[in-house]
């Protein structure tokens, strides 16, 4: 048998990121921090949310995804499917406790529902199925921006104490380890922009051994708490099901809900792709504060479904980019241009790795 058939097919992509989370994930498990070392990954897993958080305010640029205000009926829409939508969806699956899944399995099910939308990812599968790129791009600002206020806001509101370790001193921490470091990272990107823009693949390597770590420190927390004895497999069946009907409920509702507002096929794409998906960067973290020694299995719904989506994402975008362009409205001479050639200046082509988002 030849190398090549041992791959998974291209458009069935198996997020490498994903496998180093569940090889911390495992590594938790056999060797937990417990004690002293507890102490340590605990006061590390604090530091690295803050720098996350800093590094994120630091590259997101306010002035660009203002710029994008002017299509704001798109965003809007974008905003409504992660934070309204989505959450709605969430509350309708407490009809699944306890006999499909288990309090906290819900409550990690309910917090991935609040989570704003990916960045890079949207805009590469936009970019695949030849979509409105600039708009997945907005739209991802626009969501990230939001979520770091209204993420804990809805948390606080919709989850109470039914995270186990949430509670209303959670939104000290959330000020002091979250929106402080990302208004810090805002004031000095005038400074340190052109550091970052530089060193971005460094420093995504940053980025993404921070979340390892709070992946590492939230699951040994877990094993030690011995929480995990609820996780059977017929209950992670369970989640798996459900969250597949999350996702389909909303590849739907924003495909057609998006046709009945008059948008056209390239903003249609967009708002897909940047509606239906929640971010595993930005989730991760912002559970280690609200969930503490819960976090684990918060998290666990999160980063199922980050993969169930990247698979079933890249599925569809493969078919969207098959579309004969006679299909497009005429009277958008944009649109055609757009589907022929892509955006440039978006930087993502149909060959662009997805990244995690």
């Amino acid at each position: 048998m030849s190398r090549r058939t041992l791959k998974p097919p291209s458009w069935l992509p198996i997020d490498p990121y994903i496998l180093a989370l569940i090889g911390t994930v495992a590594v938790a498990a056999l060797l937990p921090a417990s004690g002293a070392a507890a102490d340590v990954a605990g006061g590390a897993s604090t530091g690295a949310v803050a720098f996350l958080f800093f590094l994120y305010g630091a590259r997101l640029s306010t002035a660009e995804a203002l710029d994008g205000l002017k299509h704001w009926r798109l965003h809007l829409t974008v905003l409504i499917c992660t934070f309204v939508a989505f959450p709605l969806l969430g509350l309708a699956g407490e009809s699944l406790v306890p006999y499909v899944l288990t309090p906290q399995l819900y409550s990690g099910f309910l917090f991935l529902c609040l989570v704003p939308s990916t960045i890079q990812s949207s805009i590469a599968f936009t970019s695949i199925a030849r979509g409105n790129v600039p708009a997945a791009i907005c739209a991802g600002s626009f969501s990230s921006l939001a979520g770091i206020f209204l993420t804990p806001l809805l948390a606080a509101g919709l989850l109470g104490n039914s995270g186990g370790g949430f509670s209303g001193d959670a939104l000290l921490k959330i000020g002091v380890q979250l929106l402080l470091p990302f208004v810090a990272g805002q004031l000095l990107r005038r400074w340190i922009g052109g550091f970052i823009t530089r060193h971005k693949k460094v420093l995504g390597y940053v980025d993404r051994g921070s979340i390892l770590l709070v992946v590492y420190a939230a699951f040994s927390e877990g094993m030690v708490a011995g929480i995990w004895h609820q996780v059977t497999p017929a209950r992670l069946g369970a989640l798996l099901a459900a969250e597949a009907v999350l996702l389909a409920l909303m590849l739907a509702l924003t495909w057609h809900g998006a046709k009945r507002l008059g948008f056209d096929r390239g903003d249609r794409i967009a708002i897909q792709f940047a509606g239906s998906k929640k971010s595993l960067a930005s989730g991760l973290p912002m559970a280690s504060v609200l969930f503490g020694a819960h976090a684990s299995l918060a998290v666990l719904p999160l980063m199922l479904f980050h993969q169930m989506q990247l698979m079933v994402c890249a599925v569809i975008a493969k078919r969207r980019s098959r579309d004969p362009l006679q299909r497009l409205d005429p009277l958008d001479p944009q649109q055609g241009r757009r589907e022929r050639s892509g955006n440039p200046a978006s930087g993502a082509t149909a060959e662009e790795p997805v990244a995690v988002g």
